[in-house]
């Protein structure tokens, strides 16, 4: 099978591609001119420069292949131009859909986001069932990602097979960027996480995340959407599993939330605004984290396959690898 994959450069297109490799995929990998490669190292495929803003730049490179496998998004909690966002996320995907449709190609697979879901501050477990407008979305990423989406569902119904992925919040090596979750483990692990919020994650091995796209390709029924999870956990518990990995102090204060609010409010002003650098808490996050992001997966374990795996050997991994590459001091036992 040849398969025009997108993002593998980043964190979780990495993984996508050397899954897809392991089982034999021919990949042709979409690249910019200015990605950084190194994630590729070691994962067989032939590379095509183009950016997903301009179709033109890699329409021919979708030319005989059976299935598209598209994970790359703008994904950043803080952005001076929302509208960059907008194009790559939901214009982006649009256009992909397009054109593959056009060159008859029969299998699409979309990365999207569990961000697209309803989430409550009560903390009741979501599923692909729970029903949700744009109305939910908090901030640019998740409006974009939930547009993209509709784009997919779209397609769908139109007949194209399309098979629309939501990942939780994936964790394990390679997150070079990194992630907005990559750097939560970043910041404990430089000592800069001295208090935290009531909120909760669903932490996922982002190996199993990549598994279950090359499942999908096969599995996955179009239309259907299928949440890739793992651990429903809240933030302390999160904290206090990296501590006991590394034997570094988990924080014991709580932050409440308008406390949280007003710094992250200063931060956006003036490291964003003013000093034009990516500031380390945003108002979008903050907003976010009033939910508690806890989702079920079975409907991913009955179609795909997919499995519920404990978390901890995936933060190690990841906590290892941060190490390992200079992101963070020291080195486990």
């Amino acid at each position: 099978m040849k398969v025009f994959l997108t993002g593998a450069t980043g964190f979780v297109g990495h993984h996508v591609a050397r899954a897809l490799a392991d089982e034999g995929a021919k990949l042709r990998l979409l690249v910019r001119k200015t990605s950084n490669l190194a994630n590729l190292e070691g994962i067989p495929g032939d590379t095509h420069v183009g950016d997903l803003a301009r179709p033109e730049t890699y329409a021919p490179a979708l030319s005989g292949c059976d299935a598209v496998v598209h994970v790359a998004a703008d994904y950043r909690l803080w952005i001076r131009d929302p509208e960059a966002m907008y194009c790559a996320n939901v214009e982006g995907t649009r256009d992909l859909l397009k054109l593959a449709r056009d060159a008859g190609i029969k299998r699409f697979v979309y990365t999207s986001s569990v961000a697209t879901m309803h989430f409550r501050r009560d903390g009741m477990v979501i599923n692909e069932d729970t029903p949700v407008s744009l109305r939910d979305m908090v901030g640019h990423y998740k409006r974009s990602k939930f547009l993209a989406e509709q784009q997919a569902v779209a397609a769908a119904e139109d007949g194209q097979r399309v098979i629309i992925l939501n990942p939780t919040t994936p964790i394990g090596p390679h997150d070079s960027k990194p992630t907005p979750t990559g750097r939560i483990f970043v910041d404990f692990l430089n000592g800069r996480f001295p208090a935290y919020m009531d909120t909760g994650l669903n932490l996922v091995d982002v190996a199993e995340v990549a598994r279950a796209h090359v499942s999908a390709l096969t599995k996955g029924q179009s239309g259907h959407r299928y949440i890739l999870g793992g651990e429903n956990l809240t933030l302390k518990q999160i904290l206090d599993k990296m501590a006991a990995i590394t034997g570094l102090p988990s924080p014991t204060v709580e932050i409440p939330f308008a406390v949280a609010a007003t710094y992250a409010f200063f931060e956006e002003w003036i490291t964003g605004r003013i000093r034009k650098r990516e500031p380390r808490a945003t108002l979008e996050e903050v907003r976010m984290g009033r939910k508690k992001m806890y989702a079920s997966s079975a409907h991913a374990q009955q179609e795909l396959g997919f499995r519920i795996l404990p978390v901890n050997p995936a933060m190690r991994a990841a906590i290892e690898w941060f190490q390992a590459n200079g992101y963070a001091p020291g080195s486990l036992k």
